[in-house]
């Protein structure tokens, strides 16, 4: 499945917690920040069954349809059935807005 492109602002920096993240569910997208300063950005779409991931907590990126949990610096596979890795974003942070970096 090909994700939509993202245009326009995906979220406020400083709605994005360190060690933590924001989920922006209306573009499928899970913002982290992993340490201060550093923004990450992952699709939502979890790659086991389909579902979106739902929640970001305890440094995890997590999918509530069959417990599969991503880390939230680079959306590897920490737990549960997947075995494939999220797909990453390019975002970068222009006037204290996350958006798309990609091109």
């Amino acid at each position: 499945m090909v994700s939509p492109p993202i245009t326009g602002p995906i979220a406020p920096f400083s709605a994005v917690p360190v060690g933590g993240g924001v989920i922006v569910a209306k573009l499928g997208v899970v913002v982290t920040q992993p340490v201060e300063g550093e923004v990450v950005a992952f699709r939502t779409l979890c790659p086991h069954r389909g579902c979106q991931v739902k929640a970001v907590a305890a440094g995890t990126i997590n999918c509530f349809c069959h417990g599969s949990r991503f880390r939230i610096s680079d959306g590897a596979v920490v737990g549960g059935p997947a075995t494939q890795p999220l797909t990453p974003v390019r975002v970068t942070v222009v006037d204290g807005v996350v958006v798309d970096a990609s091109g």
